[in-house]
């Protein structure tokens, strides 16, 4: 029987801003990258809800509008 595959906002440009402490690719954290296999679902989808928030301040913070962060 094969394993539903984990969900993930990974888009394979990992980069990590050592200012920002996040993958400018998918904005989760370090922390969050790591353990990301060993979160339970409901973890995953409670980073996942924080992922555009946290993209939004990220383009912020450099100046860029939310449409040329990525």
């Amino acid at each position: 029987m094969a394993e539903t595959p984990i969900k993930t906002p990974c888009v394979k440009v990992c980069f990590v801003d050592p200012a920002a402490g996040l993958c400018v690719g998918c904005f989760r954290t370090m922390d969050e990258l790591g353990l990301w296999t060993k979160y339970s679902d409901a973890e995953r989808e409670a980073i996942l809800a924080a992922l555009p928030q946290r993209e939004a301040a990220y383009a912020e913070r450099a100046g860029h509008t939310k449409a040329t962060a990525r």
